[in-house]
């Protein structure tokens, strides 16, 4: 993915003490800052994605910053060492005394963000974690990729699939992403989520869905959903899917006078025989002998 960061800024008081480094990866750019402040030096950036700021040295006792700019006093905090903002979230900046400083900033496009993030936690986990701010002054989880990737910036010397993976920790790391729930972490289902998955497939009518898009019904990732669906069911999905064909199957045959070939067009079958084949082998008769026990 083609991407380069859209963003507004001012500063006043601040200077690069160095040129300035970066590199533009897949859907991220990654830039790397050398800056003296002055005191009383003042900034404001806003972001039409979202980004992550990684201070190499601890600037807390220095700069303030804070979401609003109506009362900075009262409404600003310390600067941590690292720093996720949500997209169009604005920031304004305040230096208490002249300092040196150090930063990583990892712009982000959000469909980057998300498309790494919803295969191991599910589209809604990964929309919520994206428009969380993170502020984080302990940041011993990510240093050392932070590190990691600042000599590759400065440096390049691998694939750049190296430097996203590098990217993708640090993201993994400092967002605030749900734990796992009970449920999850029992590795079944819940109730909700199978009422979910139950509703959705009925209104299609035929009972054929790809783990993919059952997955995203219920907002887990594909791994996941495959891993667990069978310990709640007892069936993989596609073995429940045949089966609630089959139950469908046999309401219409129970119901009504419709031939088999007209309910297995309706259910999606291929022709009649895919659908009696399937039929005797979870129900144990032929769709026709069924209905006449019924019928009898």
């Amino acid at each position: 993915m083609s991407f380069w960061h859209s963003m507004s800024w001012k500063t006043e008081g601040i200077q690069v003490a160095a040129p300035v480094q970066w590199r533009q990866l897949d859907g991220l750019v990654s830039v790397l800052w050398e800056a003296e402040s002055q005191a009383g030096a003042s900034g404001y950036y806003l972001a039409d994605d979202p980004r992550i700021m990684f201070f190499f040295n601890d600037v807390s006792s220095n700069v303030r910053i804070s979401n609003r700019n109506d009362d900075f006093t009262r409404n600003s905090r310390s600067m941590a060492r690292a720093v996720y903002v949500p997209a169009g979230v604005p920031m304004w900046t305040s230096s208490k005394s002249a300092h040196r400083f150090s930063h990583l900033n990892l712009h982000l496009h959000k469909d980057r963000a998300l498309r790494y993030l919803m295969p191991s936690v599910g589209s809604s986990a990964a929309q919520t974690a994206i428009r969380r701010p993170v502020e984080l002054q302990d940041v011993s989880a990510i240093e050392a990729l932070a590190k990691l990737l600042a000599d590759e910036i400065r440096n390049p010397s691998k694939h750049a699939v190296y430097a996203e993976s590098l990217v993708g920790s640090i993201v993994a790391g400092l967002l605030d992403i749900p734990a796992e729930t009970s449920e999850k972490a029992a590795g079944r289902l819940t109730q909700a989520q199978m009422n979910k998955l139950q509703s959705h497939i009925e209104k299609r009518g035929d009972y054929r869905m790809t783990i993919a898009d059952m997955a995203a019904t219920v907002d887990l990732s594909e791994s996941w959903f495959a891993s667990v669906f069978k310990q709640t069911t007892g069936k993989s999905p596609l073995q429940w899917q045949l089966s609630k064909r089959i139950d469908q199957a046999k309401q219409l045959l129970a119901e009504g006078d419709l031939p088999v070939a007209t309910i297995a067009a309706q259910l999606g079958f291929s022709d009649q025989a895919h659908l009696t084949r399937v039929f005797r082998q979870i129900a144990g008769e032929t769709p026709a002998a069924w209905r006449k026990l019924q019928q009898g």
